[in-house]
Parts: structure tokens; C-alpha cells; sequence
């Protein structure tokens, strides 16, 4: 059963990352809120953030506009200005906040916190929590949540299918194959990534982009759903969809990056060498690839000290012993793989879309401020601004509205035959050939015309409505819009 009996909330929040989770501590406490967690509520990619949160805060020998200008390059100078600056200029108060909130930062012997370098920073400015800085907030996060009598967690429960009322919103919601339905002033789509569209992903097992599909469905804009960055340093064992990220912040340190010969390359590609931009390496890496005819490549760390290396990254060194690979004496493989979504939901400064009351924050949304690439650690950091900034704006429209609420009703699915055996495999499939670091322009029409025709056999009313089923519909929708893009 689900953790309420009265179905009226002033604000549905859909996700229980640290956006979501951010947005719910910053609402009014006399607000009645409703966080949605579609599994367990550590499961998302928040919790998978290693590296670190990136931001300016009594930082002597940093400022904003230095942080500004690595995000601008990063994004290759296509960045929106207004939120960009309110990004970096912001990131000092929400990082407080979490430290009052008892998240356990790293520092260093003499006391002071132990920023780290990530590529395309030129300061030490990450904040993190050894190399598990994502799980360490939404700890955080959760605990303070905990402690609010208006915030409910309802988790295994994800949003089927949405509609405009008089006062707001009606959400279908699934929840251990029942359904049932809430009524909110307010939505929040705080639903994460879409790594699970592509064969090979570090996200989680629930980022399917279900919160895009269903924006889209209430008439939200989606912008920019083609930006899409590829990680270049995901383990790679060649068989596993899940791939274990390693950290930007083990090159930050140190690592070496290493082609099929046990040779440095990126020389020949960018004069910042292994701490170029993401975007920048997982190009190098596939143009090296076709130089030397091999798809083994190598992050060596191994010349560092071995204590240094378990102290500072002991989530990644114990994963990698369970594959079999020492991270301090030897290289350990690697490849790009599928990692963050810089487009999405398309929202303002105040993370609202163009529909009346709908909001967006975190990976989801598209702010603007990564541009076409996101500088590492920067993700964490705009999933708490711009939620903050949500609550606020939710806050202030909020006392123009009255408590009455309208039910919309959902047409039934009467179908019980399951979502055919497959398709979700070739969506993943079709992603994975046609757009991956380099896209494949010449197949991306053809591949267009395929995912058309996926969607309409999703579409007709013949398949139950599972989590399956929607999230083969959420997959197809954000493919669509990805490679409709690129035509």
C-alpha cells in the first residue's frame, strides 16, 4: 500500500534524487509534499556520483568567474549566461547547506576540506566524500527529509501518466502493479538521466527518462536531447549493460590514460593531456582506437603510492578487486560509455517549463548551463541550485492558490497480453550503433524511420501497463527526440 490515505498534495515531486530531495527540504513546511521514488530511494544516479560537487566556497585562491569561464569552455562556449552565472555564483550558499545538513566532506590533515581536480577545472574546487561523494549527500539528503512531518517517500512507485486539471495535475501512479491516482498544484520532474536508452551506460537501472516522456506528453518543451556526454573512463569488462564508472577524479590525481600498447596518447589530441574535457578524451579515445586498429585502452594510476590511491578512492579500488584488477599496481581497461544527458526538459532560471506549474530540475532539465558538454561536478551542483530556486518559485505562486483540487480521469487499460520480448533491446541497439561518441550520420535517418515504427507498436492498446511497458515508451519517446534532432 502506498504511504497515504489522502490523495491531495500541494507538489508531486517525481524522483527522490538530490533534486527531488533538494526541492522537498526547500518548500514551505506548510506544504503537503509528495516524494516519488520509483524503487528504493538510494537507487539513483545521484548515489553513483563519485567524483564530487564543484563549486566556490572560501576558496582564496579561486572565484566564480574562473569557475565560470572552465564550465564555459567545457560546454565550448555554448553555455546560457544568465543560469550559468547563477550556477556558480549560487553553488557557495547550497554547498553550506549540506555541510549543515551532515555531509561528511573530505579534509585535509590541517583541517581545511580537501578539494580535488577534475578535468577542464583549473583550480582545485570538488568537494567530495573520498570517491562516493553522491551516495555521501543523498545520505544527507534523506536524513534531513526524514525529519519533515510534511514530506512522504513513497518508493517502488513511479508516475504512469499525467494530465492537466483545473487545479493543476492529476498523476497516475503505479505502484506494486496497482494503480492509483494523486492530485497536486504543483509537479516536479525529478526523474533523472537516460542512460538505460543505450546497450552500455554508468547510470542506474531506473534512468529511462520517464519524467522527459512525460513532460513531453503535457506539452513541455525538450531541447537539446542530442547533448549527450560519453564518460570515457567506464571499466570496461565488455560484457556488462551497468558499467562500473571510474571516477575524473582518478586522472585529476594523477592516471595516465594508455592505448593498446601501453602508451600514452593524448599528446597527439589536446595539450591538457588526460585532463581535457570528457568530451574531449572520449573523441581522442575513438580516434586513437582507429589509428591503432584496437578497442583496449588502459587508466594506469599504478605509479602513484598504493596507500595514497586505496585512501582516496576506496569504493572504485575494492569494485575493480571484485572484477580482478589491483587499481595501485597495475592499468585497468576501460572505454567510453554513455554517462549524462546535458539536454531534456527545457526550463527557466526558476527550473519552469513553459507549462503553467510544471517544473523540472537535475539531469532531466535543461538549464542551459553545461552548454554542449558538462564539466565534471558540475551535476550535483545544478541538481541543488535549481531545485532550491524551484521551491522558491513554487513557494511564491503558491499564495495565489486556493486548497481545492480536481481528479482528472485516466482512460482504463483493459490489454493484459505483455509488451512483446525485444523491443527494448533494439532501442537500445539502434542508440548504441547510430549515436554514440562519433554518431553514425549516414544511418541516423534509417535508424529515425526504425524508432518511428517502434513507437507506433508501443502506442496501439494491445500490451499491459507494467513498469515494462512504460518504460519501453519512455525509452522510444527520448530516442525519437534524440535522433529527430540530428535530421
Amino acid at each position: 500500500m502506498l504511504p497515504f490515505e489522502n490523495p491531495n498534495f500541494d507538489v508531486v515531486i517525481a524522483g527522490a534524487g538530490a533534486a527531488g530531495l533538494y526541492a522537498a527540504l526547500h518548500l514551505p513546511p506548510a506544504m503537503r509534499i509528495l516524494v516519488l521514488a520509483k524503487r528504493e530511494a538510494t537507487l539513483c544516479n545521484s548515489a553513483l556520483a563519485q567524483g564530487g560537487i564543484a563549486g566556490v566556497w572560501n576558496s582564496p585562491d579561486d572565484n566564480t568567474e574562473l569557475h565560470a569561464n572552465d564550465t564555459r569552455i567545457a560546454g565550448a562556449f555554448t553555455n546560457r549566461p544568465e543560469t550559468l552565472h547563477i550556477l556558480v555564483t549560487e553553488a557557495a550558499q547550497d554547498i553550506e547547506q549540506l555541510v549543515k545538513y551532515g555531509v561528511d566532506f573530505d579534509r585535509t590533515p590541517q583541517g581545511d576540506y580537501d578539494r580535488t581536480l577534475e578535468g577542464g577545472h583549473c583550480r582545485r574546487r570538488i568537494f567530495h566524500h573520498r570517491d562516493s561523494t553522491g551516495a555521501e549527500i543523498l545520505r544527507g539528503l534523506l536524513a534531513a527529509t526524514a525529519l519533515l512531518p510534511n514530506v512522504t517517500i513513497a518508493e517502488h512507485t513511479m508516475v504512469s501518466r499525467a494530465m492537466h486539471t483545473e487545479t493543476g495535475f492529476s498523476c497516475e501512479l503505479l505502484h506494486e502493479g496497482a494503480f492509483s491516482v494523486v492530485n497536486c498544484h504543483f509537479l516536479i520532474m525529478a526523474t533523472g538521466g537516460i542512460g538505460r536508452v543505450y546497450e552500455y551506460t554508468t547510470n542506474s537501472a531506473i534512468a529511462t527518462g520517464d519524467g522527459i516522456r512525460i513532460a513531453y506528453e503535457l506539452g513541455a518543451r525538450i531541447k537539446n536531447l542530442s547533448l549527450i556526454q560519453f564518460h570515457p573512463t567506464a571499466f570496461n569488462n565488455r560484457h556488462t549493460r551497468e558499467c562500473f564508472l571510474i571516477s575524473e577524479a582518478v586522472r585529476g590525481e594523477g592516471a595516465y590514460l594508455r592505448n593498446c600498447k601501453m602508451e600514452r596518447f593524448m599528446h597527439r589530441y589536446d595539450d591538457r593531456l588526460e585532463l581535457a574535457p570528457r568530451d574531449v578524451v572520449s573523441h581522442a579515445i575513438i580516434a586513437e582506437s582507429k589509428r591503432t586498429g584496437s578497442t583496449d585502452f588502459w587508466l594506469d594510476i599504478s605509479h602513484k603510492d598504493p596507500a595514497e590511491v586505496r585512501d582516496r578512492f576506496p569504493k572504485i579500488y575494492s569494485k575493480l578487486l571484485e572484477q580482478g584488477y589491483d587499481l595501485t599496481k597495475e592499468p585497468v581497461p576501460i572505454f567510453p560509455c554513455q554517462h549524462y544527458l546535458m539536454g531534456g526538459i527545457n526550463v527557466d532560471s526558476n527550473a519552469q517549463t513553459r507549462v503553467e506549474r510544471l517544473f523540472a530540475c537535475g539531469e532531466c532539465a535543461h538549464t542551459g548551463v553545461h552548454g554542449s558538454n558538462r564539466l565534471a561536478s558540475n551535476s550535483l551542483l545544478e541538481a541543488l541550485v535549481f531545485s532550491r530556486r524551484a521551491a522558491a518559485e513554487i513557494a511564491r505562486q503558491a499564495d495565489a492558490i486556493g486548497d481545492r483540487y480536481v481528479q482528472g480521469e485516466f482512460p482504463p487499460v483493459t490489454a493484459t497480453e505483455p509488451l512483446p520480448h525485444g523491443i527494448r533491446t533494439e532501442l537500445r541497439k539502434i542508440l548504441q550503433e547510430n549515436y554514440f561518441v562519433v554518431p553514425n550520420t549516414k544511418n541516423i535517418p534509417a535508424a529515425y524511420q526504425r524508432i518511428t515504427e517502434l513507437i507506433q507498436l508501443i502506442a496501439c492498446e494491445d500490451w499491459r501497463m507494467d513498469t515494462d511497458y512504460l518504460e519501453a515508451r519512455s525509452q522510444a519517446t527520448v530516442a525519437y527526440l534524440i535522433l529527430e534532432e540530428q535530421l
